[in-house]
């Protein structure tokens, strides 16, 4: 039966949206290669364990470690000095529960080493941190008298840019108990002390010896305090005394991003022939050792590149071979 003209444009009418479906499809399929070859050129990172922002918007910084949560709270420290951007000095992990803090972190330039104050000398020398929680500390500096230093994790000799940023420091959320030997106050032990070595390691060697204007060096810091086998005993039965102290690094300078970190066991005994270079570990290592996710802000690719690092290459590459 010959078709009606209806039919037959029905039927011509199909095959060509057909062949424009056809050609649709085609289209998109090219153009989705295309978009996913432009995202893996481009150099897009993922990062999966970032911090989020929500609560504390300086959490993206690229010092700051994972945060823990829970019952810990971050404490920004923030002056009105012009060498950082956002105006921060440095930040610490406090944990409630404990009444300890589990970390200070922080970023040192060629600008913030500058050293226009004086040490913080006042009464009392070591203040409660007025924005603390209420009930987050306990009534009394029980370090004084107990046989432990006031240990600094950020160093007051890093924050002698201003008066304000070098008396932060000096608050008691910045602090944990170590031995004088430790720490290096004790007389004549200087160059036997693992934290004061290390310190001046950073605050010499690296950032006024080596590091250029325009690179940064963001810096982790604390003690053990998760873990009953790594805390050392408690002070009255409550004050956690760390069994380990760390401190994580990682350089940002021309030439890319740079990490590794420093690995101590807490003795009241100095350390004959002090080489630094015997305390190394990479990132991963020291994430094992405390359960921190360190510089979780990274993309995740260079992220994974500078967590493992071969303890022999960072010597190398941070002047530790001897040292």
């Amino acid at each position: 039966m010959p078709c009606t003209h209806l039919l037959c444009f029905n039927t011509e009418t199909m095959r060509l949206l057909k062949l424009v479906f056809v050609h649709m499809f085609l289209i998109l399929a090219i153009s989705c290669e295309n978009d996913e070859g432009d995202t893996q050129s481009s150099g897009i990172n993922r990062n999966e364990n970032q911090n989020s922002t929500n609560i504390y918007p300086e959490a993206s910084r690229l010092e700051m470690p994972r945060l823990k949560g829970e019952m810990s709270v971050l404490l920004v420290y923030k002056t009105n000095d012009k060498y950082d951007p956002d105006g921060i000095n440095f930040s610490v992990e406090w944990d409630k529960k404990k009444k300890s803090q589990r970390w200070t972190c922080y970023q040192m330039t060629k600008t913030s080493n500058m050293q226009y104050a004086n040490r913080y000398e006042g009464n009392p020398q070591y203040p409660f941190d007025p924005n603390l929680p209420q009930g987050s500390y306990y009534a009394n500096d029980m370090i004084y008298s107990s046989g432990f230093d006031h240990g600094h994790i950020c160093p007051s000799n890093d924050r002698r840019y201003s008066s304000q940023t070098n008396y932060q420091t000096f608050y008691l959320t910045n602090m944990q108990p170590q031995y004088s030997v430790f720490n290096g106050s004790a007389k004549g032990m200087q160059e036997k002390s693992l934290w004061l070595r290390m310190e001046n390691f950073f605050h010499d060697d690296i950032v006024k010896n080596s590091m250029k204007t325009g690179d940064t060096l963001y810096v982790c810091r604390g003690g053990t305090i998760d873990n009953n086998s790594q805390i050392l005993k408690r002070i009255n039965n409550q004050l956690i005394v760390p069994k380990y102290f760390f401190s994580a690094a990682l350089l940002k300078n021309s030439t890319g991003y740079h990490a590794f970190a420093f690995w101590f066991e807490h003795t009241g005994t100095p350390v004959e022939n002090l080489k630094l270079g015997d305390y190394v570990v990479n990132i991963q290592e020291l994430e094992e050792l405390t359960g921190i996710d360190f510089f979780c802000n990274l993309p995740d690719d260079i992220e994974k590149r500078e967590e493992s690092r071969d303890h022999e290459t960072i010597k190398k590459l941070w002047g530790l071979t001897k040292k």
